[in-house]
């Protein structure tokens, strides 16, 4: 019995080896002709699969002899094609080829021609070419062979990465809003705790504190034709402050709630406040009064921006549209509704007649005069986008809620470098936030107002290199138009 038992443990193995090859010679005999086997094994079959193979490949050529196709000679002289050879698009064969001629061609014969040698001494031999009728379709079996079509989407400009140079201190609460004086000597923030500081832009010390609101700064403005700043707040107050005098001289009434956003007409002396009444407020600055209440919007304005031509103001706002205005009559021009969320923050092009706009679904890029949609920035922040600028270079930067900062290459959308910022000690993780930002006007700094009390400034890393940091760019597979 113990024999019995060791002799039947023996035999089992190689049963199991049989039953694996009867089962994989059953697969074969079922599955030959998928597996390479020469020649099918009805000639019935084989006779069909041929006359279908031949219908799909030269079924054109055909229709086209029967039709009176014309037949050509190659030229002799250039590289002949040669015979039994389908002439694929972008080989030598076609690009010889007049532009009006066949896309495709099948080499049908040779003749010899003894009057001609070659170099080697032998006769040249003439090939018969029967162009195919140019069809929209491509050739199933050649379009794997055919040349890739290249991207249209615009290859981004490498930038260097920006750094962190300074923090500066000072504000006691939260540093809400920026504006650069037109000599490029100092720069104004606006802070929470109700002050304005005036910091020089090569030191970073601090030159003047005023004091007037009695609410948290949201907007500042310095005027390039006047000694005039121009500054509002939560407090529902514009204030013009004179320069020279370092004091308010003019005050401008009439919004109903918090004014969130101004900014200055480059030629005309006109200021636009937008606020919480969702009303852009046109005013004349030296009369104090104001000349429009631009309406239409839903909800608050949070974001403005003018232009010298049509539309001379754009705003934006939480009611998820952007608008177009003429200061002419003070009516809309038109109405942008592809964000789905606010649009908290406008950037215009210095140079070129475009802007982008930010909201928390994606950031946008719009033509002028006339708004036509350009394309999303290729990557998504997805945070609460609260400032945006761009500048002569094409680098823009996009600050958010979560303190991340984001620098993109303007003309492809690509976004080359994410930066983090850093709580200062003593301020909480969320205080990350960053809530305004702006380019000198050289464009060669980059200041940042944060939630953590502090400004911070920035530059372009002098030592990086496309070598050091080379360009991670991958054009969009699809591009979403909305």
């Amino acid at each position: 019995m113990p024999g019995a038992a060791m002799e039947s443990a023996a035999v089992e193995p190689q049963s199991l080896k049989k039953l694996s090859f009867k089962s994989l010679k059953r697969a074969l005999d079922i599955f030959s002709p998928t597996h390479g086997q020469p020649t099918p094994p009805d000639p019935q079959s084989k006779k069909m699969r041929t006359s279908y193979k031949m219908h799909t490949e030269y079924g054109a050529i055909k229709k086209s002899l029967s039709q009176g196709g014309t037949n050509s000679s190659a030229p002799q002289d250039q590289n002949p094609v040669p015979s039994g050879v389908l002439a694929l698009p972008g080989t030598e064969s076609s690009q010889n080829q007049d532009k009006g001629g066949a896309h495709n061609a099948l080499v049908v014969g040779t003749s010899v021609q003894p009057n001609r040698l070659n170099d080697a001494g032998l006769p040249l031999k003439s090939t018969m070419v029967i162009p195919a009728p140019a069809t929209s379709e491509r050739n199933t079996s050649t379009s794997a062979l055919m040349e890739r079509i290249p991207s249209k989407w615009p290859r981004p400009v490498w930038h260097a990465p920006w750094k962190n140079y300074r923090v500066i201190s000072g504000h006691l609460g939260w540093v809400r809003s920026i504006a650069f004086d037109p000599s490029n000597t100092w720069f104004c923030t606006g802070s929470a705790d109700r002050t304005i500081k005036i910091w020089d832009v090569g030191t970073g010390r601090l030159k003047l504190t005023l004091t007037g609101h009695i609410e948290q700064i949201r907007g500042l403005a310095v005027s390039t034709q006047h000694t005039y700043m121009f500054s509002a707040g939560d407090d529902k107050q514009v204030k013009c402050w004179d320069l020279e005098q370092n004091k308010v001289i003019r005050s401008y009434h009439g919004h109903l709630s918090g004014v969130y956003c101004l900014a200055l007409h480059p030629t005309l002396n006109v200021l636009l406040t937008g606020g919480r009444d969702s009303v852009c407020r046109v005013w004349d600055i030296r009369s104090k009064m104001q000349i429009f209440a631009l309406s239409g919007h839903d909800n608050t304005v949070c974001s403005v921006f003018t232009r010298p031509t049509d539309p001379q103001v754009v705003t934006g706002s939480h009611d998820s549209t952007i608008k177009f205005w003429d200061l002419r009559y003070g009516k809309t021009m038109g109405t942008l509704t592809h964000h789905k969320k606010s649009v908290r923050a406008l950037t215009q092009h210095p140079k070129e007649n475009c802007f982008a706009s930010a909201s928390a679904d994606n950031i946008k890029k719009f033509n002028l005069p006339k708004g036509e949609f350009l394309h999303n920035m290729l990557s998504q922040q997805k945070t609460i986008i609260n400032a945006m600028a761009v500048n002569e270079d094409g680098v823009m930067a996009t600050a958010g809620d979560n303190g991340s900062m984001w620098f993109w290459d303007w003309k492809s959308g690509h976004n080359f470098q994410q930066t983090q910022t850093i709580v200062q000690p003593g301020s909480l993780d969320s205080e990350a936030g960053i809530y305004a930002l702006s380019y000198d006007i050289t464009g060669s700094r980059l200041v940042t107002c944060e939630a953590d009390k502090t400004i911070k400034m920035w530059k372009e890393d002098e030592n990086a290199t496309p070598e050091t940091h080379p360009l991670n760019y991958r054009p969009p597979k699809e591009l979403r138009r909305f």
